[in-house]
Formats: C-alpha cells, sequence, structure tokens
C-alpha cells in the first residue's frame, strides 16, 4: 500500500485515538496526531492526549512539539508533518493520522493552490514588515477589512496564507475568496469518522469534560500559568483552558466554568462534524458496529485495486 495515507477523523470524544492506535498496529506503522492542540508540551488533560498506556508502545508524531506561549499554525504544520508522512512511505508503511482538527488534515490530504496570481516580492515584503511590526492580529485585520470570507478560514498566525490573500487583492483588485481554489490530493487516501447520534456525542462529551476536571484540569492550568505561559497565548485560547483561566481568576465559579467547557465543546464538536462532512469520499461508521478495524482495512485494500 505504498503512497497511501488512512485517516481517522471525526469530532472530539468519537472514538479516534484508540481505533487509531489498533490500526497503527496492525499496519505495522505509526500515528501522526491532526490535533491543534496537543502539539503543546505540558497540555496533556485539556488536549485529552493519549496517554502511554493508551498508546500501547504505537509511536505518535506531531505531539509534543511546541512550547507553551509558542504560536503554531497550520502552515507549521503542514511544514513538520509532511515529512513525518514521507518517510513513512518511503518505509512501505502507511501513515496513520488521527485528529480532530480539520485544517490540519486538510493540509496533509491536499496541495492547495493559493490562487493563480502571480506573486510580487515587494508587496509580500510590505505585508510581512506588518507582521513584523505591528502583530500579526493587526495583519489579520487588514484582511478582515477587504476579505471577511477569507479573513474567516484563516488563523491570524497563518501568515503566509494571510500575506497572500492581501497580496492577491492588492495586485487584482479581488478578494481571495472570490478566486478559484483548487484541492488536489496528494496521494490516495481514506478517511473514516465515527457517526455517533449528537445525543450520545453530546453525552461522551460531558463525561470526557467531567473526567479532565477529575483528573486535574483546573491544576494544570494553574501550574501553566505559575510558570510564566501568559494567558492570552494561543494555547490558552483553547476549550478547557481559556475557561479555566476565568475561574482561577474568581470571574466566573466552578459549576459555571464547567458547564461553559461542556458547552463550548459540543458546540465545536458540530462544527467538526460540518467540516469533515466536506471532505470528499469521507466514510462514516456506525459506532456500533463491530469490527469496525477489518472493514477499514479492507477498504485501505481497495485503493490499490
Amino acid at each position: 500500500m505504498e503512497n497511501r495515507i488512512l485517516v481517522i477523523a471525526g469530532p472530539t470524544a468519537s472514538g479516534k485515538t484508540a481505533l487509531s492506535v489498533e490500526l497503527a498496529g496492525r499496519l505495522h506503522s505509526e500515528v501522526i496526531s491532526a490535533d491543534c492542540m496537543s502539539v503543546y508540551r505540558r497540555l496533556n488533560i485539556g488536549t485529552a492526549k493519549p496517554t502511554e498506556e493508551e498508546r500501547r508502545g504505537i509511536v505518535h508524531r506531531m505531539i509534543d512539539i511546541v512550547d507553551p506561549g509558542e504560536p503554531f499554525s497550520v502552515s507549521d504544520y503542514e511544514q513538520k508533518a509532511l515529512p513525518a508522512v514521507d518517510r513513512l512511505h518511503a518505509q512501505g508503511c502507511v501513515p496513520v493520522v488521527c485528529g480532530g482538527t480539520g485544517f490540519y488534515i486538510q493540509s496533509l490530504l491536499f496541495s492547495r493552490a493559493l490562487g493563480s496570481v502571480a506573486g510580487d516580492a515587494s508587496v509580500r515584503a510590505e505585508y510581512e514588515a506588518i507582521a513584523q511590526t505591528q502583530g500579526k492580529e493587526r495583519l489579520h485585520e487588514l484582511l478582515r477589512e477587504i476579505d471577511p470570507d477569507s479573513a474567516e478560514k484563516l488563523h491570524p498566525n497563518d501568515v503566509r496564507r494571510v500575506v497572500r490573500a492581501l497580496e492577491i487583492y492588492r495586485l487584482t483588485g479581488r478578494k481571495k475568496s472570490e478566486q478559484a481554489d483548487g484541492f488536489v490530493p496528494r496521494f490516495p487516501y481514506l478517511c473514516v469518522a465515527f457517526n455517533h447520534p449528537r445525543e450520545r456525542l453530546y453525552a461522551r462529551i460531558d463525561q470526557r469534560v467531567d473526567e479532565m476536571l477529575e483528573r486535574g484540569l483546573v491544576e494544570e492550568v494553574r501550574e501553566l500559568l505559575d510558570s510564566g505561559v501568559p494567558e492570552n497565548a494561543q494555547c490558552m485560547q483553547g476549550i478547557g483552558y481559556k475557561e479555566v483561566v476565568l475561574y482561577l481568576k474568581n470571574e466566573i465559579s466552578f459549576s459555571t466554568m464547567r458547564d461553559i467547557i461542556q458547552r463550548n465543546t459540543r458546540n465545536y464538536a458540530k462544527r467538526q462534524v460540518t467540516f469533515f462532512k466536506k471532505i470528499p469520499q469521507i466514510l462514516w461508521l456506525d459506532p456500533a458496529g463491530k469490527n469496525p478495524e477489518d472493514f477499514i482495512l479492507n477498504e485501505l485494500w481497495k485503493l490499490n485495486r
């Protein structure tokens, strides 16, 4: 199955981790995480980062690679994760990508054309200078003023694509969101996700949040803040972290914090499902079905036929 890739996608708390570990073991491969919070060191409980026991000896890439407080973008992920995919392919292995960050998965599966407009180095340098001197947020504000649709899709930390969107508008007078960008698959892939009924998924999410709090999520956030990680750092904006910060500042009660984390996580899961439905040929699995691993491997084998 040379140069194929297997993706275990889906919303939070849907059962991705255990499935990916089992399949990576059967394929004698590795798991490449596609989770925007698991990249951070010392953020363990709130990210639902798999423990050593849960990993069962399977190598996991793209976990614990960034210090808290450091920014990390989709472009950073793509630049670091693609070599891991290429290395496994060179070894004759099928990479098992697992995660719920849709843009991370998209960056691996597809090579994106950022418009057909030729670049202009001087224009690009001008916008890059703004990012350096006035901040990435200011650069993102400039994009939002002229092309709110593109700004909504691009994170402020994804400076390269924000600059490109501004460059396209400067050179053509047309918004990047109006350009016919395309997504070209880099290699044959199989993408699967568990299709939980909404009520069941929400119950799993609520239970996971309760377990995180029992395991010490509040203490984890307190230790991060005490070690000097700013409360406005990118990693602290993740669901579960920003709400605990408010609790530690005595702005909300413990029960309110818990309810808000559960509500925000449920809303995020809904957005995840919407995003993944747009991935071409994604297979939605019945979580009550037997032996999903056998079915997935059979479908993966069909990619070679």
